[in-house]
């Protein structure tokens, strides 16, 4: 059997990462999170973290050069040999080209999570995040014991800079602008599956069940 690739598209906050976590789960493959691995350069101050952070708290998408070094760096390890899901890259058609080379003679798949802009406004713009351990709480679905506090490790809850409403509809029109053409590309080579991102995780993994095959 071919090594599988999954590349998960969507706009921020349709549900990659949590559906790209449970797909990981369930069919044994890692999962590689673009937005992870630089938030990971951007709290050690790497080189890379210092230039794609005034990006980030402007709502602008990371320059090409900058997200296609991390993201070739993380594929080398041996523990994507056989296969991974990667979530929030490619976001460019230039990114689209520069992974083929990488993922050439692997079964690849490309999962488009759609979604309303109301919606992932509205889920990303009431989303926290602990300081400390990273979890995640929303103020409406996933609320913490005590306001403002991590049930984990009593960390602080914050808002990240990329998850204030202005910046996430800077984020959203920026998406478009750049993917658009990129799943048109990969509908072209007949790799392109799409599935509602609007609404709870069980529904989109029941769809996805029922729509997508290797």
């Amino acid at each position: 059997m071919r090594k599988r690739v999954l590349i998960l598209l969507g706009p921020p906050g349709a549900g990659k990462g949590t559906v790209g976590n449970s797909l990981s789960k369930q069919w044994g493959i890692p999962i590689i999170s673009s937005g992870d691995i630089l938030r990971e350069h951007l709290k050690a101050n790497t080189d890379i973290g210092n230039i794609a952070k005034k990006y980030v708290e402007s709502g602008e998408l990371v320059p090409d050069d900058v997200v296609e070094g991390m993201i070739a760096d993380e594929l080398k390890k041996t523990i994507y040999a056989n296969g991974f899901i990667i979530d929030g890259f490619p976001r460019t058609v230039n990114q689209a080209k520069m992974l083929d080379k990488i993922i050439e003679n692997t079964n690849t798949k490309v999962l488009y999570l759609k979604a309303d802009d109301d919606f992932l406004v509205n889920r990303l713009s009431k989303r926290r995040v602990c300081e400390g351990c990273g979890k995640t709480y929303h103020l409406i679905n996933i609320s913490p014991q005590k306001e403002g506090i991590c049930d984990i490790c009593g960390g602080k809850l914050i808002q990240r800079a990329d998850d204030r409403e202005d910046v996430v509809r800077r984020r959203l029109a920026a998406y478009k602008e750049l993917t658009t053409p990129l799943i048109e590309y990969y509908d072209r080579k007949k790799i392109l599956f799409s599935v509602n991102g609007n609404g709870e995780l069980i529904d989109t993994l029941t769809e996805i069940k029922k729509t997508f095959e290797w």
